[in-house]
Order: structure tokens, then C-alpha cells, then sequence
């Protein structure tokens, strides 16, 4: 990351909170209580996001990927179940639904805006179906709305997986809100993220909240220490990054505001190059949750060795769909192709978008796209 002079991350991305860190380390450290998880920090964190959201409940466990193994779980999802998942994501999208026995279900994406397409999710579907998952994409929010009536239609439960939407709003809901259960992941870098490993359960469903927090603890309901009512898990949440968290949430929107005027530069910048191959994101901030900024671009590689060279770090999310991959393979029929999935990974490339961008460095960015896209105008510019 040192060797770029715009790096896709920030290196510097807690620095301005390191002695607010190191307080509450200390603090934490030698109060009597010595509560280093699920204490009172957990606690107020989960009370200010769910006054937030507007939701029944929220849960704080130890990743996002926690978060939606256990809400399958509570969902009594396992062997003999189907789950609808999109082709093109990330891994726990699948290897939650596998790791409890059950058998993941792959549907294709919206060419544009690479988030499952409904139509298909809903072609998918069976009698052994219990759950349909749709994943926000980097920079756009999935169609909730209609899968809501998909979902409604069939009888199967939503699963909203917003690790990378935290602060996305679609038609004047939250991400997160949208399914009989969501989540949000906090590992560093994301929107809302933190110096670790951290995320929750978001849901409008009080018993469903309470399974969770059961679940997340070896099963024990929190007013009798030791006394299980089911298998569950260690998926607890630390007290240390729970008072980080809840110091940094007053920043939230104004770090969010800052990514969506990136993007809304770059959007404006790369628009005019789609006739030559690079393809931005739709524009506005209506269902968009700019963790990642994502470009679709016909000679994808030479893009990125091209900002290389200037000094702009990129990465690709994600080389191969889901079912291509050798853990998933055994659960995609034979013959099966999802081809706006396997359209994306071959043109998919992400630009720095963090915050700590400065606007000389957001500038640099979009000229060197614009350089490889239209050299003769950049050079007559």
C-alpha cells in the first residue's frame, strides 16, 4: 500500500482516532468490572443503531459473516435446504449456506448494476428453497422492493446481506431493513468499519432477535450464565471496539457524504467513456452504498497496469463467479453458465474511493482513466 501515492485503502484510516483508541483500551483495560465483551458498550451500540434503523432489533456479534450464519441458523436452515444466492459475490454469500448443510442456489446479475436479478432469484426457487439472499454490490443496492414480492410470492424468507451498505438508502428505507433479517460487517475498511473484526444482525422481528442473541453466545439466553437452550456459537462482541465504534458513529454521514461526492465525480468524469469500453456505476445517491467504486471495463488488466504505472492502487472484485469457484463447483448443474456473472469478473475494476482522498488525489484518478480511455483528447487537453 506505501508504494502508491493513491492507495485503494487508507493507511491511514484510524490515525486521527489513535489516542481515543488508546484511552479506551486503557479504560476498559482496569475498570472493576473487567467486561471485555457483550457489556455496556455492546450494549449502547446496538440501542443507537437501532434507534437509527428504526428496527425491532440489533444484535452485535463477531463478523459479517457471523452475522449471516447465524441468522440462517435461527432460521433453521440446514441439510435438505435450498438457499438463492447471487453468482457473483464474495464467498460467505455460499459458505455460510454449505457450512450448515444446506445447498446454495446460484442466480445470475443485472448486467449494469452486477446485484442478482429478482426475475431470476425467483425462477429458482422450489419447494426446498427456504431463503433467498441477495448482497448489496460496492456501489449499488440490490433491488429490494421487488424481491420483497419475490420472496412474498413464494413463501421464503429474505435475508438482506448489507455488509457493504451501511448507510445506503433505497426509497426511503435503510439498508439492512428491507428482509426478515439483515447485517452489516465492520471489518476496517468498510463504511462503518473498525480496527477488527466485528458486525450485526439487523431485524424487525423480535423473536428472531432473540434466537440470534442466543445463538451468538453457546445458546444461553443472558440471564443464566451457563444454562443452554440450544447449539450455538462463539460470536461474541468486544467492549473495546463497541466504545471505538459508538465515538465514530457521529462522523458516519459526513465520511459517507464524502465517498458519494467522489463517486458522483467520477460518474460525471467517466460517463462519456462508455462508448470506449469503461462503464461507471449508475449515478445519483438513491440506493447507493459507495464502499467500493466499481468501473466495467472491456480491457480491465491494461486499465489497471495503466493506473499502476501512475501510482493508483486498484483491485478486482471478483475474478471468478461463485459456482466457477473449485469450494462452490460441485453445487452448479452441469452445463449451468451465468453469464452477466462471468461478464463482470472478466471487466470489473474498483478505484479508490475512501474518504481520506483528497481532492488533488480524486482528480489524478479520474484523469489517468480518462488518459486510457481517450488518449488524443487527454493529450490535446
Amino acid at each position: 500500500m506505501t508504494g502508491y501515492r493513491v492507495p485503494f485503502f487508507a493507511p491511514d484510516l484510524f490515525e486521527a482516532d489513535r489516542a481515543v483508541l488508546l484511552r479506551l483500551v486503557r479504560e476498559i483495560g482496569i475498570a472493576p468490572e473487567q467486561r471485555f465483551i457483550l457489556g455496556e458498550h455492546t450494549a449502547r451500540l446496538e440501542r443507537l443503531l437501532r434507534a437509527e434503523l428504526g428496527c425491532a432489533d440489533v444484535i452485535a456479534c463477531g463478523s459479517g459473516t457471523s452475522a449471516l450464519t447465524l441468522i440462517l441458523h435461527a432460521m433453521d436452515i440446514g441439510p435438505g435446504d435450498e438457499v438463492v444466492v447471487p453468482a457473483f459475490g464474495c464467498a460467505p454469500l455460499a459458505e455460510t449456506v454449505v457450512n450448515l448443510g444446506a445447498t446454495p442456489v446460484f442466480a445470475d446479475i443485472r448486467p449494469h448494476t452486477m446485484v442478482v436479478d429478482p426475475d431470476e432469484a425467483g425462477r429458482l426457487v422450489t419447494h426446498r428453497t427456504k431463503a433467498i439472499v441477495p448482497a448489496h454490490m460496492f456501489s449499488v443496492m440490490a433491488d429490494m422492493p421487488r424481491l420483497r414480492e419475490v420472496a412474498r410470492a413464494h413463501g421464503v424468507r429474505l435475508i438482506e446481506d448489507s455488509a457493504v451498505a451501511q448507510g445506503g438508502v433505497l426509497a426511503g428505507r435503510p439498508a439492512g431493513t428491507w428482509g426478515d433479517a439483515g447485517l452489516f460487517s465492520f471489518v476496517q475498511v468498510k463504511t462503518f468499519g473498525m480496527p477488527g473484526e466485528g458486525g450485526v444482525v439487523v431485524t424487525g422481528d423480535p423473536g428472531l432477535g432473540r434466537t440470534v442473541r442466543m445463538l451468538r453466545n453457546h445458546g444461553q439466553d443472558g440471564t443464566n450464565r451457563f444454562l443452554h437452550h440450544r447449539i450455538g456459537y462463539n460470536s461474541r462482541f468486544d467492549e473495546i471496539q463497541a466504545a471505538f465504534q459508538l465515538h465514530r458513529f457521529p462522523g458516519l454521514a459526513a465520511r459517507l457524504d464524502r465517498r458519494a461526492e467522489i463517486a458522483a465525480y467520477y460518474t460525471g468524469r467517466f460517463t462519456p467513456l462508455a462508448e470506449r469500453g469503461v462503464v461507471p456505476p449508475p449515478p445519483g445517491r438513491e440506493g447507493r452504498c459507495y464502499y467500493v467504486y466499481c468501473l466495467l471495463a472491456e480491457r480491465r488488466d491494461e486499465l489497471a497496469a495503466h493506473l499502476g504505472e501512475q501510482g493508483i492502487q486498484t483491485h478486482v472484485y471478483y475474478r471468478r463467479p461463485l459456482p466457477h469457484q473449485p469450494p462452490f463447483a460441485p453445487f452448479a448443474p452441469p452445463g449451468a453458465r451465468w453469464p452477466h456473472a462471468e461478464h463482470a469478473c472478466d471487466r470489473i475494476l474498483a478505484l479508490p474511493i475512501h474518504p481520506n482522498l483528497t481532492d488533488e488525489q480524486v482528480t489524478g484518478v479520474a484523469d489517468a482513466v480518462c488518459e486510457f480511455a481517450m488518449p488524443r483528447a487527454a493529450a490535446a487537453r
